[in-house]
């Protein structure tokens, strides 16, 4: 663990404020961060998203659709999910091991041009991503992108920390660029061309996986307890429509 934090700390060093990042640094910044961030919890996180899936979100996306996890990291929502066709996106070396074999990975800049036809997926659903992105103008054309590719009516579901409820914490992480609340996150859609179906301002807590993990039975009560979610929610959840 320490080799890794000083891996990290070398290649951030290297950077200067002033120089452009290139996607190769950025990929290879995410893989470190990635690993020292969750590598040692792994085991828990995937059974904290097996609940989280087949508890809340599978309902909601049903069995029939077309998906694409945008952010998927290691494809803890992805490989959970059951549908028609799976796709998912991530600028992460890594993400190709750990992603299932029926998902279709594209290691690409979100904010690029989607390898997809227009109006091809009914959802697209990303989970803290959007505070990694470099700036709004990224978020931007991320969404453009997205509601290129929703079918009308298909639906992007994101969820991520609420600057809001976080306060200074947001910041403890050092790939946290875009401050968010669930107001503007749906402004952001609603510019695109979403409608806003549904804003819940606190949904889930900031963090999941913790060095004493709790029993993930206690994640199946808290889904079932909205009122909890006001008191221990940190991370917003907006669900837009085409």
């Amino acid at each position: 663990m320490v080799a890794l934090v000083w891996r990290v700390f070398l290649s951030l060093s290297m950077q200067t404020d002033s120089a452009t990042v290139t996607e190769e640094e950025t990929a290879h910044e995410l893989q470190l961060a990635y690993e020292l961030r969750f590598g040692p919890q792994q085991a828990y996180r995937s059974q904290v998203w097996k609940v989280l899936v087949f508890d809340f979100f599978q309902p909601l996306i049903g069995h029939d659709s077309v998906v694409l996890d945008l952010g998927c990291g290691w494809g803890e929502f992805i490989n959970n999910v059951q549908a028609k066709k799976k796709y998912g996106m991530d600028l992460n070396p890594d993400a190709k091991k750990w992603v299932a074999a029926d998902v279709e990975l594209f290691e690409q800049d979100c904010a690029e041009e989607w390898p997809l036809p227009p109006d091809c997926l009914n959802w697209v659903f990303t989970s803290n991503f959007f505070e990694h992105l470099r700036g709004k103008d990224a978020l931007r054309r991320t969404l453009f992108q997205t509601y290129r590719c929703l079918r009308r009516g298909g639906r992007l579901m994101c969820m991520g920390p609420n600057i809001r409820a976080l306060g200074g914490a947001y910041w403890d992480f050092w790939d946290h660029y875009l401050p968010l609340t669930e107001c503007s996150i749906a402004e952001a859609l609603e510019i695109v061309g979403f409608r806003i179906e549904r804003s819940v301002p606190r949904f889930l807590p900031y963090r999941m996986a913790r060095r004493r993990p709790l029993p993930v039975i206690l994640l199946r009560l808290y889904l079932r307890m909205p009122l909890a979610w006001k008191i221990l929610g940190k991370q917003f959840l907006v669900i837009g429509i085409k």
